[in-house]
């Protein structure tokens, strides 16, 4: 559970979720406003699933390592973007990259880095499609231990 802000109307440790898409960047333009308003810290998050070694079959030795390097290398030069805009807006800001499920990752990274709040995006899905792939935000929502702003993509 995190520390209460000394203010309580202040957040001072914001923690923004991306996947890169469409519907997240409103997430990102509301935590970075907030944070620039509060004075607050951005952590800039990215969470992405290791590749399950079944999928990888009969590969070479190394290939898992190969593969996640790359993906790294593709999420950090993504993230990279969002946290120097984060910085030409005088907001303290730092890139965090995190392998697991994404709404666990989120929650974890929230709790260990002690954010006072997360902000994460919604895909807006409805129907069949949000119970077959469920929500993202909405397990957020449940699990995370300080307050959770989704913003509508």
């Amino acid at each position: 559970m995190s520390e209460a802000p000394a203010d309580p109307r202040v957040f001072r440790r914001i923690l923004v979720a991306t996947d890169f898409s469409p519907a997240s960047a409103p997430a990102f333009e509301r935590a970075l406003g907030l944070a620039r308003a509060m004075g607050a810290r951005l952590d800039v998050l990215h969470a992405y699933q290791e590749r399950a070694l079944a999928e990888l079959g009969y590969a070479p030795v190394g290939s898992f390592d190969a593969w996640d390097r790359e993906v790294r290398a593709q999420a950090a030069a993504r993230l990279e973007p969002l946290v120097a805009r984060a910085r030409a807006a005088g907001v303290e800001a730092e890139p965090l990259l995190v392998t697991g499920f994404p709404d666990e990752a989120i929650v974890e990274a929230a709790r260990q880095r002690r954010a006072d709040l997360v902000v994460v995006g919604t895909h807006g899905r409805r129907g069949a499609a949000r119970v077959m792939l469920g929500s993202v935000a909405a397990r957020v929502v449940a699990n995370a231990g300080c307050p959770v702003l989704t913003e509508r993509g």
